[in-house]
C-alpha cells in the first residue's frame, strides 16, 4: 500500500482536529487504559478519558467500531475491565447504535451473534461486545 502512513499516537491525546475523522475503530484497547498493565499510568478514569478523546475527533455522521469485553461490569486487577451493555450505551449518548453483535461466552456453541440483544449481553461473563456507533448530525458536546 504505497499511500499508507503509520504513526504512533496516544489515545488520550489524539493528533487530530475536533470532529475531523470519518471512521474510527477501537478494538480491545479501552478496557486496558489506566490499569498500568502495559506501562501506562494508573488512572481509574483512563478508559472514560480515552472514550472522550474518540468522541472528540469523530466527525458528524462518522462511524465508530468499538469492541470491548461485555458481561457483568467489573475490573480484573492489572488486566482489563469488563463492561455492561448499558455502561457502553451510556458513554455514547450523542451517537446512534447502528448494530450490536456479540461473541458470547459459549462461542463454540453459539458462534457470532449478529444483532444481539441487551438481555443476551447481560448474561455473559466475558463476551466480546461489538458496537457500531454513528455520531448524530448535531449535538451539544
Amino acid at each position: 500500500m504505497s499511500n499508507l502512513q503509520s504513526l504512533k499516537a496516544d489515545l488520550l491525546k489524539l493528533p487530530f482536529a475536533d470532529k475531523s475523522v470519518q471512521s474510527l475503530s477501537c478494538m480491545h484497547v479501552i478496557e486496558h487504559i489506566g490499569l498500568g498493565r502495559y506501562g501506562d499510568e494508573i488512572d481509574p478514569c483512563g478508559d472514560i478519558k480515552a472514550i472522550k478523546e474518540l468522541k472528540r475527533v469523530l466527525a458528524f455522521h462518522g462511524d465508530l467500531l468499538f469492541v470491548v469485553p461485555i458481561g457483568k461490569a467489573k475490573i480484573m486487577f492489572n488486566a482489563h475491565r469488563i463492561y455492561s451493555y448499558e455502561q457502553i450505551i451510556s458513554y455514547f449518548p450523542e451517537f446512534d447504535l447502528k448494530e450490536f453483535s456479540l461473541v458470547p461466552d459459549l462461542h463454540t456453541k453459539y458462534g457470532f451473534i449478529k444483532n444481539a440483544t441487551k438481555e443476551i449481553a447481560d448474561q455473559q461473563n466475558y463476551g466480546c461486545g461489538c458496537f457500531w456507533f454513528q455520531r448524530k448530525t448535531c449535538n451539544l458536546d
